[in-house]
């Protein structure tokens, strides 16, 4: 050893303990993989503030709430919105405490149905986690194809806003808009993917600071009258200490924006002038129309506007994420087509480039709807909130049985645990998911015509009509669950991995 070099273990002090703190944390995390016979092959760049942002950004709730008011208040009034908007909240708090004890206990890429692979019993193990798979699979390539929907709707919109009648909406250049949208994402998810954790923390701020701007402005220029939930879990591998990390991240999720939510509900609803005129705004987005009401100026109004659709476009970018990682995960155990191909990682990049490119051309092929009609994409994605609770009850309803038939002690619990509290709020998520469900089948209005007609149980009945005819003729010959990469025993033998340059025999120059 040269004399102005010391080892780490003799260096001591704060940077000596943060090294072994990175080292115990990656042992630890190839310990949790290795229980379920994985192995790491992801980058691990999320901490608990960038997965914190991903998933905030991603479900984007007080922006999403200011699109879709609409329909609760024509249906319930204003009374209807605030009510039914923490009916909802809690529901999906209980349904996040249910799902982060799961990802705690089974801290692995694609969430769901592997938490339903583990904990079920082996006798329906493959066929539930498989269906699981299957349809939180076609969920999430929904919801990455309804971002770049909604995003560039909205762009069409604020078009619509500034010119007026000068411009005419066609249907390819909301195909056009979608397209540049998904060319940022893609070019985000490959060429700045070392960078998305930086990136994440940035749009987190963002979200949070655009909801005080609009809030503050509405609210202190509108005249005072009378008012007229798992990302987190599917890039699990990309998580330092996933299996603390990803709870807490759920949960503060839920919680931070079911607040911002509710706050941007109420002050829309506060700032709500000629009610009739909301409804009936020509940019097909009511919350602009409230906007105009507050400030009485076009340039302001689409100044807002502009934070809401940067959210939106920056929210296409953790769906891709969410999306692309459930496909390669889903595609490790061979439960797509192809799978040898699109379960593979760039050993160079660490990414699962196949499975990108699958989500990518996925979304590319759905947007070309938009050149028929807008709806007829919309009756495609409608089906997103039905899949996530399925796969939810599916998921939840083992988790149940397994507290209910196993003792406590036989049960490897993760990080996070219900205890006592597990069952009755199991229970009770599990009976707010079936209403979600059974509800979301419903006509969003009284009077149904083609356009507005809810075809999400037309969707969602093809889905799982596929999910059958593929299992029988492929699913039941090639999955069989998590297959074993890697033994629990082998770990014993490795040293743990320190960062590069580091460990106790490394050099580093004093």
């Amino acid at each position: 050893m040269r004399k102005d070099s010391v080892s780490v273990s003799s260096v001591g002090g704060p940077c000596s303990n943060a090294i072994e703190e990175v080292a115990n944390r990656n042992m630890r995390d190839a310990e949790d993989m290795a229980r379920f016979g994985k192995k790491q092959q992801l980058k691990r760049n999320f901490g608990l503030t960038s997965i914190v942002g991903l998933t905030c950004t991603l479900m984007i709730t007080w922006e999403g709430m200011l699109t879709v008011f609409e329909q609760g208040l024509r249906n319930g009034g204003p009374s209807g919105c605030i009510y039914g908007y923490i009916f909802t909240w809690i529901g999906n708090f209980l349904q996040i405490l249910v799902m982060a004890e799961m990802g705690s206990m089974v801290p692995l890429s694609g969430g769901q149905y592997n938490w339903v692979a583990v904990l079920a019993p082996p006798r329906y193990s493959r066929v539930l986690s498989y269906f699981t798979g299957w349809t939180t699979f076609i969920a999430w390539q929904a919801v990455a194809a309804s971002a770049a929907l909604l995003s560039g709707s909205m762009i069409q919109a604020i078009i619509v806003l500034g010119k007026g009648d000068g411009y005419i909406t066609e249907n390819w250049h909301l195909l056009v808009f979608m397209y540049c949208i998904l060319i940022v994402t893609i070019f985000v998810n490959t060429v700045l993917a070392r960078l998305l954790p930086q990136i994440e923390s940035i749009v987190f701020m963002i979200h949070v600071i655009g909801f005080c701007v609009i809030m503050i402005v509405m609210i202190y220029l509108t005249p005072h009258r009378a008012s007229g939930v798992d990302a987190a879990s599917h890039v699990a591998e990309e998580i330092e200490n996933a299996a603390s990390v990803v709870p807490r991240s759920m949960i503060t999720s839920v919680l931070l924006n079911g607040a911002l939510g509710l706050g941007m509900t109420v002050a829309i609803l506060f700032c709500i002038g000629d009610v009739d005129k909301v409804l009936s705004s020509d940019s097909g987005y009511p919350f602009m129309e409230v906007f105009y009401q507050s400030t009485g100026s076009i340039p302001a109004t689409i100044a807002m506007t502009t934070l809401i659709i940067s959210a939106m476009m920056l929210s296409s970018i953790g769906c891709f994420v969410s999306a692309s990682r459930m496909t390669w995960a889903f595609a490790r155990e061979s439960g797509v087509p192809f799978a040898n191909h699109i379960g593979q990682v760039n050993k160079r990049l660490k990414l699962p480039l196949y499975s990108i490119g699958l989500t990518a051309s996925i979304t590319a092929l759905l947007a070309l709807l938009v050149l028929q009609s807008p709806d007829t994409l919309n009756a495609v994605v409608s089906l997103v909130v039905a899949g996530f609770y399925s796969t939810f009850t599916i998921s939840g309803s083992v988790m149940l049985y397994t507290r209910l038939t196993t003792p406590k002690e036989k049960i490897r619990w993760g990080k996070f645990r219900l205890y006592w509290t597990g069952v009755p709020i199991t229970t009770l998520a599990l009976i707010y998911s079936v209403i979600g469900m059974f509800f979301s089948f419903w006509p969003s209005s009284a009077e149904v015509s083609l356009a507005n007609m809810n075809w999400n149980c037309v969707v969602f009945g093809v889905t799982l009509l596929f999910s059958t005819v593929f299992w029988f003729l492929h699913g039941r010959k090639t999955y069989n669950g998590p297959i074993v990469e890697v033994e629990l025993e082998e770990l014993d033998t490795r040293e743990p991995s320190f960062p590069p340059g580091f460990g106790p025999d490394a050099a580093v120059r004093a």
